[in-house]
């Protein structure tokens, strides 16, 4: 198929494409990895999300659904990055059936697919990083689309299942990325009855259930979906290049304290399977930072090294 051509979509597909808006796994059989159109039906959540944004000029705000978004923007963050990134795509770090569990299903309140289908794709991004081959590359494909264009591609869709052969055998990892959408749906509802309850019970907070739904859901996944996308764009054209990898990754403090740590992207392509992608003491890694804690308390364990030689390199 030639990915750029313009073809009618028939009925039948767009109709797939709603049904997938449920059960992603739907009809993967017929997707085509090479087909880079926009498939709009699927665009339509994705706006829809963000111009949500607009009801905050109806709900207000208060200092606790302030707060609460930005409590779930740091922990949802922490869980893409630490797990979905560093665990399920690299294999950085090891940890038990129940933990892997509860960090994908809240990674996955993200409503930025499931781990299956998010670290599979990251690890087709390492294979062919800054090439052709590319899904989201800034270089080859522009910005915008290595932002957030490609994961709204036809091609982009499907589950890569053969990438990730370790964590497919999983039921419960397969269920929440086929139904992708229901963790974000009861984080959204968590949201609301937190804010009708406070409403009930303390008024004075100011604050309600369609103002915590805007400000705890809305908002929060907002902001986080555009930071992480940052690492896909901006961290491949800014920041500066301690080691001469095959890709144009970047090293970039703003982007690291805004990720959580993900912003020493050079340092990561060089040694992707390291725990820490702050390889020195002056580069802040919050995520690793709080692994080392939940290591501490035996919640995860054989946090994988950066190995000398690979500081040495840098240091020459």
């Amino acid at each position: 198929m030639n990915a750029g051509a313009s073809v009618e979509k028939p009925a039948g597909s767009r109709l797939l494409t709603v049904v997938r808006w449920f059960d992603a796994w739907a009809g993967q059989d017929a997707d085509q990895d090479d087909d880079r159109r926009l498939d709009f039906v699927r665009v339509v959540p994705f706006i829809l999300l963000h111009a949500a944004c607009v009801f905050v000029l109806f709900v207000g705000w208060s200092p606790i659904a302030v707060a609460v978004a930005a409590a779930l923007y740091l922990v949802r963050m922490f869980a893409i990055t630490a797990f979905y990134h560093r665990y399920f795509a690299h294999r950085a770090f090891r940890t038990s059936r129940f933990v892997q569990f509860c960090f994908a299903f809240l990674g996955a309140t993200a409503a930025q697919r499931g781990p299956i289908w998010w670290a599979s794709h990251h690890r087709l991004h390492h294979r062919n990083a800054d090439s052709e081959s590319d899904l989201h590359s800034p270089a080859r494909r522009g910005f915008w689309h290595s932002h957030m264009g490609w994961f709204l591609t036809r091609g982009s869709f499907r589950t890569r299942v053969e990438m990730l052969p370790d964590f497919v055998r999983f039921p419960e990892l397969r269920l929440l990325d086929r139904f992708d959408t229901l963790a974000p749906l009861v984080l959204a509802s968590l949201c609301f009855g937190l804010g009708a309850t406070l409403n009930a019970l303390w008024p004075g907070l100011g604050t309600s259930g369609p103002q915590m739904l805007v400000w705890g859901f809305v908002i929060s996944t907002i902001v986080l979906y555009h930071g992480t996308f940052t690492i896909n764009s901006l961290a491949h054209q800014f920041g500066s290049r301690r080691y001469a990898t095959r890709d144009e990754s970047r090293n970039n403090a703003l982007l690291a304290l805004i990720t959580l740590g993900e912003g020493w992207h050079n340092n990561h392509h060089r040694y992707p399977i390291a725990a820490r992608q702050g390889f020195f003491w002056w580069e802040l890694d919050i995520t690793y930072c709080v692994l080392r804690g939940l290591a501490a308390v035996g919640l995860v364990h054989d946090l994988k090294p950066v190995p000398e030689r690979i500081r040495a390199e840098a240091r020459r």
